[in-house]
């Protein structure tokens, strides 16, 4: 009873938040989306992450194993993402995107903080710039047919965790007043991300749905069977162990469907990924949540 109360207590803020998202669109209310994701992720995210790190008391040696786990992880997923989607004979540029990234950080930065309070949000901000620099560079290239690793580096969220690694593994800190603004700034980042979940979700227009949650079946047993094999070979500590876990096994990223637009994939494809996968979430977080809390 304590398990499922403890569950319930990390995974309905998350839930709620972004049903705010869902039914201020299906009201009719306006949401400019892009320049609140803009902002989020230009100004917010990046203040968040750097400060989370210089916060952190977490040893140094600690986060670079959980980085070494994190790409080893999504090296994995991407073989074998990439195996199917040949095997099932599925377009490469619309599928194999969404299949390798989950919403890491819409979804997966505020579960690890319910979850684990400041110290899981540290290791979760660790993935996440992993994640980050695949996604910029070999993501866009399957999407698109093109990417970069400096087009990866200039990403203030990438540049703020270098930044705030530095700044950890230094035992580097800012004057009061430069990290109380960061921090402040910072705060509006897991609402806003959770609401702007919700709001995309609402103006998705999926297509094969059928299709789309067989394969995010597919998706969340893979990812869940491969993060738990490799937390489990580098050793990693219960909390790290259990954010790799909440990572890597995270729904199909809404970025994947923008990208999939931008660049003339079938974003209505991606889109039912989205929807599918999101929706599902539902039932299996809480479900890994019992398992590794």
């Amino acid at each position: 009873m304590n398990v499922i109360l403890t569950v319930l207590e990390i995974v309905a803020p998350v839930f709620f938040l972004a049903s705010i998202g869902f039914i201020w669109v299906k009201l009719g209310y306006t949401y400019p989306i892009e320049f609140v994701t803009k902002m989020a992720m230009t100004l917010s995210v990046p203040a968040l992450i750097f400060t989370a790190l210089v916060k952190a008391e977490i040893d140094p040696a600690a986060l670079t194993n959980l980085s070494m786990a994190a790409i080893v992880a999504y090296g994995c997923v991407t073989l074998i993402m990439y195996a199917a989607v040949k095997i099932l004979k599925l377009e490469t540029r619309t599928y194999l995107n969404p299949l390798i990234f989950g919403n890491v950080g819409n979804l997966g930065l505020p579960l690890a903080y319910f979850a684990f309070g400041q110290e899981g949000l540290s290791y979760a901000i660790v993935v996440f710039a992993v994640m980050a620099i695949w996604s910029f560079t070999f993501g866009v290239y399957v999407t698109a047919g093109g990417g970069s690793i400096v087009k990866a580096i200039k990403e203030p969220l990438v540049g703020a965790t270098i930044l705030g690694s530095i700044f950890l593994w230094q035992g580097w800190t800012l004057p009061t007043f430069a990290m109380n603004t960061l921090e402040l700034l910072g705060q509006i980042a897991i609402p806003i991300m959770l609401i702007t979940l919700g709001v995309a979700v609402a103006r998705l227009a999926p297509k094969g749905l059928a299709r789309a949650v067989i394969l995010s079946l597919f998706k969340a047993v893979i990812c869940t069977g491969i993060a738990v094999a490799v937390g489990h070979q580098f050793n990693l500590l219960s909390i790290p162990y259990a954010v790799l876990i909440l990572q890597i096994t995270t729904p199909v990223a809404v970025t994947s469907y923008l990208l999939a637009e931008k660049y003339g994939a079938k974003a209505d494809d991606v889109a039912g990924l989205v929807v599918a996968s999101t929706v599902l979430s539902i039932f299996y977080i809480p479900l890994l949540l019992a398992f590794v809390v």
